[in-house]
This record gives C-alpha cells, sequence and structure tokens, in this order.
C-alpha cells in the first residue's frame, strides 16, 4: 500500500518539478520515463522476492501520463510485463493514445494555438 503511494508521490513530485522548468514537457517526459523505468524494476524485483507488488493499474497510469518510453525499455531491460494479458494490450493501446495526443498537441503547437 505504502509503495503504490510513493509512486503517486514520486509522479506528483515530477510534475511540480517540471513545472518550474523553461522546457516542462520535455522534463516532464524525461523524468516520467525514467520514473516509470525505476518502477518497473522494482515490481520485478518484488515479484522475484515474492514482496508486495505495484498495482498494474499504477504501471498503467504511469504509462498513460507519458513514461511509456520508460515502460517499454523497463519491459524489455527486466524481462517484465512482456507476456501477460490483458495488461499488454492495454499497455499497447495506452502508447497509441499517448501517440496520438502529442501529435495532436503538435499539430496544435504548430498552428500556433496556445495551451
Amino acid at each position: 500500500m505504502y509503495l503504490n503511494r510513493f509512486c503517486y508521490l514520486l509522479l506528483i513530485l515530477a510534475a511540480l518539478g517540471s513545472s518550474f522548468s523553461l522546457h516542462p514537457y520535455s522534463v516532464w517526459f524525461a523524468s516520467v520515463s525514467g520514473l516509470t523505468l525505476l518502477v518497473y524494476g522494482v515490481d520485478k524485483r518484488a515479484a522475484q522476492k515474492d514482496k508486495r507488488r505495484i498495482p498494474e493499474a499504477t504501471l498503467l497510469l504511469f504509462g498513460v501520463v507519458g513514461g511509456w518510453p520508460g515502460a517499454l525499455c523497463g519491459q524489455q531491460l527486466f524481462r517484465h510485463k512482456t507476456q501477460k494479458q490483458p495488461f499488454k494490450t492495454w499497455f499497447y493501446l495506452s502508447i497509441l493514445l499517448n501517440l496520438v495526443v502529442l501529435v495532436v498537441l503538435y499539430r496544435w503547437y504548430a498552428l500556433g494555438y496556445v495551451l
């Protein structure tokens, strides 16, 4: 339970830290991607030691909010969550959603709309 709350605290701290940056979106994606890689490693270690795990919903949330590059690296590096269904399906849908949102934001930015 505390591990899951700690994960959400890390996301909040990453959001606060990136908001004070000159390039908040770049800092956000880099920091949340690194955190996601770390979270996958912690979850894999917990699985190996038969300890309390990070819920799949939390792992998916980290990917949805922009940490999917770190999640992809974590899956391959730690050989974690690479075969489990339906996690894999939801994970790839979250990547697709992220890419669609990034394309839309890029188009809006290119057309001069301000968010």
